[in-house]
């Protein structure tokens, strides 16, 4: 979502706000994740609209191509990808149950003896965020991204959420409290989650958020007991596919329809086995409530397909007057106790599209808002993006997008009302889902990237259930090194935020939240950004004097980087990186931009400052270099490259300042190398990792300051743990979930090692 710093972003860009493009921020965010994985996508990371003319000359030559304008792009270039991610996750998972007495798979697992953590991961929040922005006058409750809501048919008590990474959640109290309920699954990114409307003991799961973490998909997940034990109940086809809508026949329940990134697919059996009934990009799926026999709406990338005979056969549904151009998006749905009357929402580019269906007849809607140039409403329909209809209500129905708007059919007039940025009664933007309660289709249940809100009035006014939910997504960590009891997260589209002490975390700066950074000889000065605009390089940057109570905007220059840069703080130095250094000596007054000499596409991933002076630097293509500070300038030195790929993260061993390690997150190779001799030559120490981390992409690596042959590394599941230098390495994850571990932090003084997850939060062990 968008906060205060974005005025300043869109004044550097002339007046453009970020959203003109269609999912911009989305897709930039997007191709960044892409390509910390797949080789092949790192020219399309760094592909941002050209530098400003007026800030070219200091930046020198550039020849960058737009970005792609379409995620389908994306999805093709990571298909190797996506296998090659969710395979070794599902073989990590399988050897942890296997640990705990509960997987027979992994009798077939090898692992090398080494010491297990001395106790188990703790979570330490955030549970909830109290002071959450919206696009309203009020703060409120939020948490994380939800992908999906299901509401047991036959108790309105009893909720389900698909977090995007965060896994599956259930409450039984109406969502006065939630338990996780698939922390040891083999994904945690959830897509869609629904239940059998027959028999409510009997629910689905697709995991691999079509939306965003599509390659993490692991299969479909059933559970049998309404929702508190789940298991894996058809991996083939579905590893590295991504779901957006599961839905039961209601008149046979061993019918299931799937809409995934790959297709739609249905299965007659219950879920164990499946057929792709057709190849396209599938987003929504409308049942007839006699079952998909008498009618099954489909919306595809290619248009909205109809089935009379429960999804074998399709025929071509004629809209009238359709924009123009390829479907952004696409959602279909009918009223349930008038299924004659259906509704179809869709967007090309930025352009909504809207008809309904009644006596047999489509018609255009063209009362919709209208879409503002530089600020649309629907600039990100390839992300935010559902229509829902009342069962009960066909002259009612709701478009998600960036916010949800309510449509009310009085005679021939649709009176519009924007029910998620209202004044005082507003909640967290970015509209992913909307379900009813089977009791009061009044009564609603909205899903955003800001949790999950409820509305007893149609969506007069909201409460938020958020509390409990541990499903933050944390991008990188800071901390103060006198107390591992404080920390500053930055959080996908929840702020930056503190942690005191309390699984209460505060939000202390609004909007995306990029990397921080605390300097190590004054901890009172902190300092974060939020995300480089992809359209004119304007970097959000703040600094703060009292660890994180007020703030003043910094100006770094213009530059060409990462949607989250990386971000290093030494007493006076403050550092980010791109494709140049952006550096400052006087904590952020002044800015200069030192040339690195990387060649086209490439962009500074992962620094370290060894102190004030001394920078180390990894980029997107494996080059390490090292800046060092003569008292007039900075002079580069170009180090030997451990991998010609992707570096996620540096270490500096505390003890020995020439000995570095470094994490690459890109797969094809090894994935954590350690130099004795400051760089000048590299040790592959990926082959003592378990057989299946192999295969994974590391994220973080940290050193123990107590013990340099002790080092651990984060990777896209787990953590791991040597105690020799990296010959070999063993599971340190008691206890932890099966998300992505994205940062690690090391507290010196308190013998505290910190996790950062996506979608899960923080979590904390105790190390000996």
């Amino acid at each position: 979502m968008q906060s205060k710093i974005d005025a300043k972003l869109n004044r550097r860009a002339k007046g453009k706000r970020s959203r003109t493009l269609p999912g911009g921020k989305v897709l930039q965010r997007l191709l960044t994740y892409l390509g910390e994985r797949d080789p092949s996508l790192t020219m399309e990371v760094v592909a941002m609209r050209a530098v400003p003319g007026r800030v070219r000359r200091q930046f020198g030559p550039t020849k960058l191509r737009d970005l792609p304008k379409n995620r389908r792009h994306a999805r093709a270039a990571a298909k190797s990808l996506a296998a090659t991610i969710v395979k070794a996750g599902v073989a990590l998972s399988a050897r942890r149950r296997r640990k705990r007495g509960t997987s027979p798979r992994a009798a077939k697992m090898t692992r090398a003896p080494a010491a297990a953590p001395s106790s188990a991961w703790q979570f330490i929040g955030p549970s909830v965020i109290p002071n959450g922005q919206t696009y309203g006058t009020n703060e409120i409750n939020v948490i994380g991204r939800i992908s999906s809501i299901a509401v047991d048919p036959k108790n309105s008590k009893h909720l389900l959420v698909g977090a995007a990474g965060g896994g599956i959640w259930e409450s039984t109290d109406g969502g006065q409290n939630w338990a996780a309920r698939a922390d040891q699954m083999p994904s945690l990114a959830i897509g869609s989650s629904t239940f059998d409307p027959a028999d409510p003991k009997n629910v689905y799961a697709g995991s691999g958020e079509g939306n965003f973490y599509y390659n993490l998909g692991a299969g479909i997940y059933q559970s049998t007991d309404g929702g508190s034990n789940w298991k894996v109940l058809a991996a083939a086809p579905f590893v590295g596919v991504g779901f957006f809508d599961l839905v039961v026949d209601p008149q046979d329940s061993k019918i299931v329809y799937a809409a995934t990134t790959n297709g739609f697919y249905k299965t007659t059996t219950g879920g164990t086995s499946w057929s792709l009934k057709r190849a396209e990009m599938c987003w929504d799926i409308s049942v007839h409530p006699k079952g998909g026999s008498v009618e099954l709406m489909v919306a595809f990338s290619d248009g909205l397909l109809l089935s009379s005979d429960a999804g074998d056969s399709f025929k071509v549904v004629k809209l009238p007057s359709t924009p123009s151009g390829t479907w952004t998006r696409l959602a279909v749905d009918c009223a349930k106790m008038k299924p004659d009357v259906a509704y179809v929402f869709g967007a090309v580019g930025t352009v909504p599209y809207l008809a309904r269906r009644s006596g047999g007849t489509w018609t255009k809607i063209n009362s919709l808002p209208p879409v503002a140039e530089n600020d649309p409403w629907t600039g990100q329909a390839e992300y935010d993006w559902y229509v829902a209809v009342p069962p009960d209500n066909p002259r009612r129905v709701y478009l998600g997008a960036i916010d949800t708007l309510r449509g009310d059919l009085s005679g021939s007039k649709w009176k519009w009302t924007n029910i998620t940025t209202h004044g005082g009664n507003s909640i967290h933007p970015d509209q992913h889902c909307l379900t009813f309660s089977p009791d009061d289709s009044k009564t609603i249940y909205a899903g955003s990237d800001g949790g999950i809100f409820r509305s007893t009035n149609s969506g007069s006014t909201w409460t938020p259930l958020n509390n409990g939910l541990g499903i933050t997504e944390i991008e990188y960590l800071a901390g103060d090194p006198n107390t591992w009891k404080w920390l500053m997260a930055g959080t996908q589209d929840n702020g930056t935020l503190r942690f005191t002490g309390s699984s209460i975390w505060n939000q202390i700066a609004p909007g995306d939240g990029g990397d921080c950074g605390v300097n190590p000889l004054n901890p009172n000065e902190a300092y974060h950004s939020f995300y480089c605009n992809p359209d004119t390089g304007a970097l959000g940057f703040q600094s703060s004097s009292d660890k994180g109570n007020t703030w003043r905007n910094l100006d770094p220059p213009p530059m060409q980087a990462l949607f989250y840069p990386p971000v290093e703080v030494f007493g006076s130095t403050v550092a980010i990186g791109a494709t140049f250094l952006i550096v400052s000596r006087n904590r952020g007054a002044d800015w200069v931009a030192v040339s690195l000499g990387l060649a086209s596409r490439e962009v500074s991933t992962a620094m370290r400052e060894i102190d004030a002076n001394t920078i180390l630097i990894g980029t997107n293509k494996g080059r390490m270099l090292n800046l060092a500070w003569d008292g007039t300038k900075w002079n580069k030195a170009q180090l030997s490259s451990p991998a010609a790929r992707y570096i996620s993260c540096i270490a500096v061993d505390p003890s020995n300042p020439q000995r570095f390690w470094v994490s690459l997150s890109q797969v094809g190779g090894g994935s954590i190398y350690r130099s004795d001799d400051g760089g000048s030559s590299w040790s592959n120490c990926t082959a003592g990792l378990p057989s299946g981390a192999q295969g994974l992409p590391m994220n973080a690596v940290v050193v123990d300051p107590a013990d340099f042959k002790r080092v651990w590394v984060a990777a896209d599941v787990g953590v791991y743990q040597t105690l020799d230098l990296g010959s070999s390495w063993t599971d340190f994850a008691n206890g932890l979930p099966n998300a992505m571990a994205v940062d690690l932090l090391l507290h010196k003084q308190d013998r505290m090692l910190v996790c950062a997850t996506r979608n899960r939060g923080v979590w904390v062990i105790s190390v000996p």
